[in-house]
């Protein structure tokens, strides 16, 4: 009897434990509660998804962010789909030849006892596009922007503590509606917010320093309350980055929803480029003296100024803005804003000399904007692409007469505690930019943006070619101007001296420019303090646009060279060229490796003396060809296996006179370097060993530089970016890919050679890439080919403590294994 009991106690057990496997954990209250765990997903149209009772038992799990683009498409490639690409898709190399559609997402849920009485929110940080929301079968919303950030309260429509909730999510990604990379799906985080009836609202607090000095500033700090109520009071207090309390203000509320606090802090440390300090604020709601919420909020102190006369300034100091323009994309990861990818993208741009970036061209994540702020990154932050004039059948301004005001308004309340944030930018290349309703639109969402903001200037991005395309002067933009604070201009370099004689109070910034122009507009930079700064175009290499900055060949007899090449630009670089995929117009390449144009920019920017770049040798019977974005097919490598003696072509990059190379340890040739140039270009035999460029003024020499040949390949190697990473989903180890040859040295020849990978441990590989624009395998499969000798492995962690192990493997080289800890 004993033995039978004890029997169906252990079934019980087993039972009791496979039934709490099957019903979410209970949620407890609180502010921004991570809601990203544990959701069903499937592709398609479904009638009856919204419906609590749907079967979704089939639906493949899995975890926010998530994007569905970057997907494989099938298992098996054929010459129409590769990997997550397909020829026949509707955005054609414009979006990467990536697929959208229709998917649903559903997650189930229970609130804890503790959420009682309280009022239930969920936040959306990115859902692309045209989401639908529904919560136990209510629907609670549409929201049509892909890259706003939007808010639902629940609480009406829940089921009572202790009982499942099912909240259903479709997402239309349909039709011709994006000119770059978009994604699909829910891509960036989401959040729940549950708190007290009265309770300080999401966004709702706002923190502005004025008179801001070494000595002092003044910080507002202003808060607004949902219902509000009698016997409120606010505290704020104010931390370091120590966390040492500094300062703290109590104010009754009296059934005001709006608050405003005043602080005056001693000997602040200020915010900047170099030092970029921040500070902690506790906001604290209480009722009888009784905390009921509570909302932190990381704040920047520092003062910004723009005048044509100083340019701009930052805590009183000249800054010229080293820029560069940036997609919302990860690279292999596709829309995944996943916190380290985000943080790593700001890493790699400070790294190679950039001090500010520009949001290309819509809202980014809360995330990327917590790094520009952590790293000193400044930001010009955009809101649209597009108003009332489509650029494609399907985008945005389909919707833009109904909802800029609110995507505005989420944008700047999201955004607007960022010190990193310097602009705020209405749009760019807006094609009625030069008519009347370009004016009325514009001159519209610049005083609702200062409304909003009155702390920061408007700008706008606004073209050399759209007055050209309309048949118009150039002068047919200036009351678009006249709305703005600072003048954008894109790719509009002989514009500047000759608009600042009509306009000499107009502060202007290159929006975008061509790479290969870096030199003239920094000229320009350097000699006019009314020009700004420049953003490049583009920083990074980003899914979509397919090659509009890659070099190609052409045939000599003027045909088309195997698929390589067409005749003229627009045919050339701007239509569907499969299986081109990527942009190809960074500085730096899909995985993060410096390109020609990042070397240029070295000396452009003063960082380098020298830099020395070898052009790939041509095959016989073609020439290169380049578009207006991109650099010759060149690469900082002295190794040309199969080429000795031909003729190889060398560019010196340097802001010196006189350049000399020597070949295995004899003077070969010297060039002056042509007036108003940074670069010398030679013509040299191809002999295996050292080639050493050197620069002189006059007789003395200012720099060098040594490339040496490579040997064979012989081994692979894996470098993480760090030993050891958080055992927290939101985090990621990149690993770099090498072959090298038995000294340690990258053979950057290799370009074939398909890397195997394994991995044990607390983590899995979501994601491996290489630079090579033309490569379509799978991003998720555990191998990739490499590409001028390099690849990357991406590792996602779990939630447990350990180690995680990467072994790589290839035909023919040494293996390698690396470890890296979670913790």
């Amino acid at each position: 009897m004993k033995k039978k009991v004890k029997q169906l106690l252990c079934l019980s057990i087993i039972l009791l434990g496979i039934t709490l496997q099957g019903i979410a954990k209970p949620i407890l209250s609180g502010r921004k509660i991570s809601f990203d765990d544990q959701w069903k997903f499937k592709k398609g149209k479904e009638t009856n998804a919204k419906d609590v009772k749907f079967n979704d038992t089939d639906w493949r799990k899995l975890d926010l962010p998530h994007d569905w683009s970057i997907e494989d498409l099938v298992e098996t490639p054929n010459d129409s789909i590769i990997g997550p690409f397909s020829k026949k898709a509707i955005g054609k190399n414009a979006t990467a030849f990536t697929v959208g559609g229709t998917a649903w997402y559903r997650k189930h849920f229970v609130l804890d006892k503790t959420s009682a009485g309280k009022k239930v929110y969920i936040q959306f940080d990115g859902v692309y596009m045209n989401s639908d929301v529904w919560i136990n079968g209510h629907h609670v919303g549409n929201h049509p922007n892909g890259y706003t950030s939007f808010i639902y309260e629940l609480t009406a429509f829940l089921n009572p503590v202790g009982q499942e909730n099912v909240i259903a999510v479709e997402v239309k990604n349909e039709g011709d509606n994006s000119r770059w990379y978009s994604g699909s799906g829910i891509y960036r985080h989401v959040w729940l917010n549950i708190v007290h009836p009265t309770h300080i609202e999401n966004w709702g607090v706002q923190i502005v320093s004025s008179k801001v000095s070494e000595q002092s500033a003044a910080i507002q700090i202003t808060t607004n309350i949902n219902d509000a109520q009698e016997n409120l009071s606010l505290t704020s207090e104010l931390y370091e980055s120590t966390g040492k309390l500094v300062a703290t203000n109590t104010v009754i509320v009296s059934g005001k929803s709006k608050m405003e606090q005043k602080i005056t802090l001693k000997n602040p440390a200020l915010w900047n480029i170099e030092n970029p300090i921040l500070y902690k604020a506790k906001v604290l709601l209480k009722q009888n003296g009784k905390v009921i919420d509570e909302y932190t909020q990381h704040f920047g102190i520092r003062n910004i100024h723009f005048d044509a006369e100083t340019g701009f300034t930052l805590n009183g100091k000249n800054i010229k803005l080293r820029g560069a323009c940036i997609h919302h994309d990860n690279g292999p990861l596709g829309a995944m804003a996943i916190d380290r990818a985000e943080e790593r993208k700001i890493e790699l741009l400070k790294k190679n000399g950039y001090n500010a970036v520009r949001f290309a061209h819509n809202p980014y994540s809360a995330e990327l904007l917590d790094a520009c702020d952590r790293l000193g990154m400044l930001v010009m932050n955009e809101a649209f692409d597009m108003w009332n004039i489509n650029k494609t059948p399907d985008d945005y301004a389909d919707y833009f007469k109904d909802w800029w005001q609110k995507d505005l308004t989420s944008w700047i309340q999201k955004d607007f505690n960022h010190p990193s944030v310097i602009m705020w930018s209405i749009g760019n290349e807006i094609p009625e930019i030069v008519d009347s309703l370009g004016y009325e639109t514009s001159q519209k969402l610049a005083d609702f943006v200062r409304t909003l903001d009155n702390t920061r200037p408007v700008t706008a991005a606004i073209p050399f070619h759209i007055p050209l395309l309309k048949r118009k002067k150039w002068d047919a933009t200036a009351p678009s101007f006249d709305a703005l604070d600072v003048g954008g201009y894109n790719y509009a370099l002989n514009y500047y001296e000759s608009d600042h004689k009509k306009f000499p109070k107009r502060v202007m910034v290159a929006t975008e420019y061509f790479p290969p122009k870096a030199l003239e507009n920094w000229n320009a930079v350097e000699k006019n303090p009314y020009v700004i700064g420049t953003f490049s175009w583009a920083g990074i290499d980003y899914l979509g646009e397919g090659g509009i900055g890659l070099a190609r060949l052409k045939s000599n007899t003027g045909k088309k060279g195997d698929g390589l090449m067409g005749e003229g630009f627009v045919e050339t670089f701007m239509s569907p060229q499969w299986p081109i995929f990527n942009s190809y117009t960074g500085e730096l390449d899909l995985i993060g490796n410096k390109k020609s144009a990042s070397y240029y920019l070295d000396v452009v920017w003063r960082r380098s003396k020298i830099e020395t770049l070898v052009h790939r040798p041509i095959p016989a019977g073609y020439k290169e060809q380049t578009g207006f974005y991109g650099f010759p097919d060149e690469l900082k490598s002295w190794t040309w296996t199969g080429h000795e003696n031909d003729s190889l072509q060398v560019r010196v990059f340097t802001r010196s006179s006189i350049v000399k190379l020597e070949l295995n340890g004899k003077v070969i040739t010297e060039q002056t370097v042509p007036k108003g140039s940074i670069t010398a270009t030679f013509t040299i035999p191809y002999v295996a060993g050292k080639l050493v460029a050197r620069c002189f003024e006059g007789d003395k020499e200012v720099a060098s530089e040594t490339i040496t040949t490579a040997g064979k390949p012989f081994a692979l190697r894996l470098k993480a970016d760090r030993a050891i990473i958080k055992a927290n989903k939101n985090d990621l180890a990149y690993i770099n890919v090498e072959i090298v040859d038995e000294f340690g040295n990258v053979v950057p020849s290799e370009d074939e050679v398909l890397v195997k990978y394994q991995i044990a441990g607390n983590g899995r590989i979501v994601g491996v890439g290489n630079g090579n624009p033309r490569d379509m395998s799978s991003f998720q499969k555990p191998e990739k080919k490499v590409f001028q000798g390099k690849g990357l492995v991406i590792v996602r962690p779990t939630q447990k403590v350990g180690e995680i192990i990467l072994k790589a493997e290839a035909e023919g080289l040494k293996s390698s294994i690396l470890k890296i800890k979670s913790q």
